[in-house]
């Protein structure tokens, strides 16, 4: 299995061997449960004061006074401390005991990344995700191109290849989130575009294009692949980078 190499200026400079990788069995089950594995590591523990709603004199009555035996305040007749009572503790509230991490077994792992690895030269599961394009999947630049300094010379670049449209698709998709989380840190929402992939290190211009990621090979994982469990991501590699891949 062969891809065109591309250069700068969109020209077609020569062919390259793809490693056995991109063979890979398309394993969708396994994809999805190693994002979640990896993304419940995120995940920060909270919970509530232990004696939240407790904290209080109230003792029941007993038997023999004709009234519901819930605890009650000293002194008077409110009930307190438990969840029904205006105050009271919660019913079941969250605690940091509760295991977040979700585990997945090493093979199965493995197995999800090179799956994930071949969804992404399937040009029918790249569509699927709705990136828009018009070249060749896989993309394949020359190594010059890990090498550029400038945001403009990557625009430039991208364009040549067919590529560009997709970061225009991803910025004209950021909108304001609904619910909380717009108070939390996180109040916009945008596409996902091109996964940039270098050998040796990340190509920091590509950084602040509209829904870009960039990585090297050693730096992959199934969730810049599968982006929300969703295998096919545009992927773009450069020459050595595939070569190294080939030589993992």
């Amino acid at each position: 299995m062969k891809a065109q190499v591309f250069s700068l200026d969109g020209s077609v400079a020569g062919e390259i061997e793809l490693p056995p990788v991109f063979t890979e069995e398309f394993r969708p089950d396994l994809i999805k449960k190693a994002v979640i594995a990896l993304q419940s590591t995120r995940r920060q523990p909270h919970g509530t004061y232990p004696y939240a709603g407790i904290l209080s004199s109230a003792e029941s009555w007993g038997s023999g006074r004709g009234v519901a035996q819930l605890p009650r305040i000293k002194g008077g007749s409110r009930a307190a401390k438990i969840p029904q009572a205006k105050g009271g503790r919660e019913a079941h509230p969250p605690v940091v005991q509760k295991i977040l991490v979700r585990q997945i077994n090493k093979k199965e792992k493995q197995k999800a990344f090179r799956s994930a690895l071949a969804a992404t030269v399937c040009e029918d599961l790249v569509r699927s995700r709705g990136h828009a394009f018009s070249c060749p999947v896989p993309l394949v630049m020359e190594d010059r191109f890990g090498e550029l300094g400038k945001t403009s010379e990557i625009i430039s670049a991208l364009a040549a290849v067919g590529a560009l449209q997709d970061v225009e698709r991803a910025k004209a998709s950021k909108k304001v989130r609904a619910g909380r989380g717009k108070m939390r840190g996180r109040r916009y929402k945008q596409r996902k575009s091109l996964l940039i992939v270098t050998a040796d290190a990340p190509l920091r211009a590509a950084g602040n294009l509209a829904g870009v990621d960039i990585a090297t090979v050693d730096q992959l994982n199934c969730e810049l692949l599968a982006p929300g469990t969703q295998a096919g991501r545009l992927t773009l590699w450069t020459e050595s980078a595939l070569k190294r891949l080939g030589g993992q």
